[in-house]
């Protein structure tokens, strides 16, 4: 087994579980830091613009992300999944599909944001709309990055993939700053994508051509085609609610959505890196149910240690961020931060099920999920955003994600015999209960109005509680992990809650 998976990866490892523990927890600190900074981004850049600014910002994201749903053809994970015997043939045909994507996406965008603008009654998308388009054909240049990520060669990955988003960041706050308005986010992104698809096309180890071929495409295809109707399900849960909030709560109320969702949603881009960083082995050992049930548990474990602390600490000091941070102008988002915060915590349960089903090559689950969320939005969210506005906009995203974890939970069984999602949720909620008791607790006993001295005191003991209960109740896995860091191997069992298939539950 070793050999083959030496084979895939294209040289020696000594160990692929060490190899990618270290990988993971480094690589992922890396990329937690650079989705910190895309958080600071949008912080700081909102001290620069008005709500309205962010609102019109807000709704070119809308259209042109959820659109990018479209083009989530999965290329790149398909590409990691396959092992053929010519991988400079076989990088060579995946990028041919991602430029040829890219480039009808950017079409796609120039011929429909014309009557999203229309739809919305804000003409002043199109221009910024299709210029922050054109950075995804630039972006297909990044591909090369797919190669080392491939290889488990994460340091080299990390070099390729900061590129992008260190120069947004420098060139959007430059923007802001010197009062280009929601321009700064258009010129920041080009900026990026046009840096880093240089870096990555010198860097690569094969020539760029373009090499098409019938029986990939096809491949391609049986891969994607679920992924495609993933993405029209999102495509209209995403819009329609756009559409709905700005009729319903004004330009305004759409900037404190996209605010609050930015922000709240910084535990869901990190989770995502995780997942990302081992998805790579996950397809090396695919054969292996043991090993899998076992990456699945530790590394949604991993997460669920500073996510739903990060959830429950936006919940708990949302107010204060306003106050001290965004202004008050900004008021109206607090309670959506808080909202929010904990609802994307308690979702990371079992966030990780996608890249399990695609390294299996069984993508149709994806879509069946998609299209529930699509039921759940008609019959549940739509209602409550048209009824309560950003009350409703934030119990319909609640409803939404518990059914969700519902779904999951039923795919995860069929998985992992004896996965019980809810006693997942409880072992994650369990370290930030005594944290956030603390936090209420003083308040309570000495209330008090905006005090910064005071907050940063209260801010400081709640971290340092949910870190000393987390080590605490996960004393077994963060010592693994401190092992690998320092080049040990000992592994903690995986829990009974999760048993590999053809093994019957507590064997």
């Amino acid at each position: 087994m070793q050999n083959e998976v030496e084979a895939r990866l294209g040289r020696p490892v000594a160990s692929l579980r060490t190899h990618t523990a270290r990988g993971t927890i480094v690589n992922s600190a890396f990329q937690i830091g650079l989705s910190g900074l895309a958080a600071l981004q949008r912080l700081v850049v909102a001290a620069f613009l008005t709500r309205s600014e962010v609102g019109i910002w807000g709704l070119v994201l809308a259209i042109v992300v959820t659109l990018a749903f479209l083009k989530d053809l999965g290329i790149g994970d398909k590409y990691i999944q396959q092992s053929e015997p010519d991988q400079a043939t076989a990088f060579q045909k995946a990028f041919t599909l991602e430029l040829f994507s890219s480039l009808a996406f950017f079409l796609l965008v120039a011929l429909i944001l014309p009557v999203f603008a229309v739809i919305y009654g804000h003409t002043e998308i199109i221009l910024p709309g299709i210029a922050v388009t054109a950075a995804v054909p630039i972006m297909a240049f990044e591909s090369a990055a797919w190669i080392p990520y491939r290889r488990l060669q994460y340091a080299r990955q990390r070099f390729l993939t900061a590129i992008d988003p260190v120069v947004t960041f420098a060139v959007t706050v430059g923007l802001a700053a010197a009062g280009a308005g929601y321009w700064c986010f258009v010129g920041g992104i080009l900026a990026g994508s046009l840096s880093g698809g240089l870096v990555c096309t010198l860097s690569c180890p094969y020539p760029l051509r373009l090499r098409f071929d019938r029986e990939t495409v096809r491949a391609y295809a049986r891969f994607s085609g679920p992924l495609v109707g993933a993405g029209l399900s999102t495509l209209l849960i995403v819009q329609g609610s756009t559409i709905a909030a700005t009729h319903v709560v004004g330009l305004a109320g759409v900037g404190a959505i996209v605010l609050a969702t930015g922000i709240a949603t910084f535990a869901e881009r990190v989770d995502g890196i995780v997942s990302q960083t081992v998805y790579p082995a996950v397809c090396a050992v695919v054969n292996r149910r043991q090993l899998l049930a076992e990456i699945f548990v530790k590394t949604n474990r991993v997460a669920l240690m500073w996510a739903m602390p990060f959830g429950a600490g936006l919940a708990l000091f949302s107010d204060d961020l306003v106050h001290f941070v965004l202004g008050e102008r900004w008021r109206p988002a607090a309670g959506l931060i808080a909202a929010f915060g904990l609802t994307c915590a308690i979702g990371q349960v079992g966030f990780n099920w996608p890249i399990f089903q695609r390294a299996l090559n069984e993508t149709r689950p994806l879509l069946v999920g998609s299209l529930a969320s699509v039921a759940v939005f008609l019959v549940v969210w739509l209602p409550l955003i048209i009824a309560f506005g950003l009350t409703g906009f934030a119990a319909g995203f609640a409803a939404t994600t518990a059914f969700q974890l519902v779904l999951r939970g039923y795919y995860l069984r069929r998985l992992f015999r004896g996965f019980r999602i809810l006693r997942q949720l409880a072992r994650a909620v369990a370290p930030t209960i005594p944290a956030a008791a603390l936090v209420l607790g003083v308040r309570v006993v000495a209330p008090a109005g905006h005090d910064l001295p005071r907050t940063l005191a209260i801010l400081i003991a709640y971290v340092a509680a949910a870190v000393a209960f987390t080590v605490l109740f996960e004393r077994s896995l963060v010592k693994e992990l401190v092992g690998y860091l320092r080049g040990r191997t000992a592994v903690s069992p995986v829990p009974a809650m999760v048993t590999p298939p053809g093994r019957p539950a507590g064997a």
